[in-house]
């Protein structure tokens, strides 16, 4: 059911005028906010409390993958399920609002409209690769953790004054499983679910949309929440989530503190206002009713986003070859294990104006495999020339080079 409110568009109270030239097929004047800010009736219709929810319950399994004292295999698996094997509810988070939720991690994980639906095989692949290598962390890396690690034994390794904990071909799950969430989780749900024209347009949203037609016990239209539900997932957890980008780098551990290191590279500089004005205008624009205005700035934010998790993976493969080159194999264990977990996530990005990621799921593992030399002591023995030839292939892949990438 739907509660129907036919609004007249002066009706509703945005903050801030400003007149957009947009380009569009009836020149229309689409009304921005200075800040992400949007009303109806003296009410805000912006939500998107689920994203933040499911940030939060990233980053407490981030957390406890390195909790020693007390995280257990069952531990971690109710986190990322946000529920035991069985089904049934349970509390394995500090924060009581997590634990009363009924979201999860996994639900969310590899399950976008647009590269998943008919593709049930490859998104369960997807989500029991999270659970292969939370297992791991706890059957491989605990008993060893306090002993030296070496070639195909699990243990710790020296980088500078920290330990890093590794299993036997030199990867930290824990950096894995968060930076692979950048992509599986908040890129994927992002660019290739709530930003889908096959999401925003399902069945009669545009009509609702244009009719003012609001969620029945809610203040925003279908549309309006979808794209706001996008906006969550990079700024969800933002100390001013209306005007984020002052603090953009250090709000969340994923897309917001990595969009915010890419954009403080000068070659990259404008990267995150432009995606921050590019939610704002499509968001304006849905509430115009400018559906081609909508998709040319869903289209900014996909590449934006994508571009994020490319320019970090080959960031980390770079430094990777440089600490290996200086003999800091700590060093270069984790910045390689972060930089699989975004080479992971590269499946997942979106090029603009196609259903199609910048390197398709099948080139990803490949490419995983190289880098591990598909064997059994994995980064002990990559070859430096294998992080180069890597870091191109992504390179290429996205407008911009390697030397771009690896300074930022």
């Amino acid at each position: 059911m739907k509660t129907i409110r036919l609004l007249l568009l002066p009706l509703l109270t945005l903050s801030f005028f400003v007149s957009c030239d947009i380009n569009s097929s009836d020149d229309t004047d689409i009304e921005v906010p200075p800040t992400y800010e949007f009303e109806r009736n003296g009410e805000s219709t912006v939500a998107f409390s689920g994203q933040t929810t499911r940030i939060k319950m990233a980053d407490e399994l981030f957390s406890a993958m390195l909790d020693f004292e007390n995280t257990t295999e069952e531990l971690l698996l109710q986190m990322y399920r946000n529920q035991d094997e069985n089904g049934n509810e349970v509390d394995p988070y500090s924060e009581e609002e997590l634990n009363t939720s009924t979201k999860s991690v996994k639900s969310k994980v590899a399950a976008s409209r647009d590269y998943f639906t008919g593709n049930a095989t490859l998104s369960a692949e997807i989500k029991n690769d999270f659970e292969t290598w939370l297992i791991a962390q706890v059957e491989e890396v605990f008993p060893n953790r306090n002993l030296l690690a070496t070639p195909g034994v699990p243990g710790q390794i020296a980088d500078g004054s920290k330990e890093r904990y590794i299993n036997g071909q030199g990867l930290e799950y824990n950096q894995m499983v968060a930076k692979s969430l950048n992509g599986a989780l908040m890129a994927d749900q992002m660019l290739n679910n709530y930003l889908s024209p096959a999401v925003l347009d399902e069945a009669s949203n545009r009509e609702e949309n244009d009719n003012g037609e609001t969620e029945e016990g809610s203040n925003y239209t279908t549309m309006e929440h979808k794209w706001d539900e996008a906006y969550g997932y990079i700024f969800g957890t933002s100390a001013n989530p209306a005007n984020p980008i002052a603090t953009i780098g250090s709000d969340d551990i994923f897309l917001n503190k990595y969009s915010g290191q890419v954009s403080e590279d000068d070659d990259f500089s404008s990267l995150a206002e432009d995606m921050f004005e590019a939610f704002k205008l499509g968001r304006a624009a849905i509430v115009a009713g400018d559906y081609e205005v909508r998709d040319e700035q869903a289209a900014i934010i996909q590449e934006s986003i994508s571009k994020v998790i490319g320019v970090r993976a080959v960031y980390y493969l770079q430094a990777g070859k440089r600490q290996i080159e200086d003999e800091q194999l700590g060093s270069a264990f984790h910045s390689l294990s972060e930089g699989y977990g975004f080479i992971y996530s590269l499946q997942f990005t979106r090029i603009p104006g196609t259903e199609q990621p910048y390197l398709s799921s099948s080139e990803v593992e490949a490419m995983l495999t190289d880098l591990l030399d598909d064997g059994q002591n994995g980064l002990w023995d990559v070859e430096t020339s294998t992080l180069d030839d890597l870091s191109e292939q992504i390179a290429d892949k996205f407008d911009f080079t390697l030397e771009e990438a690896a300074s930022n």
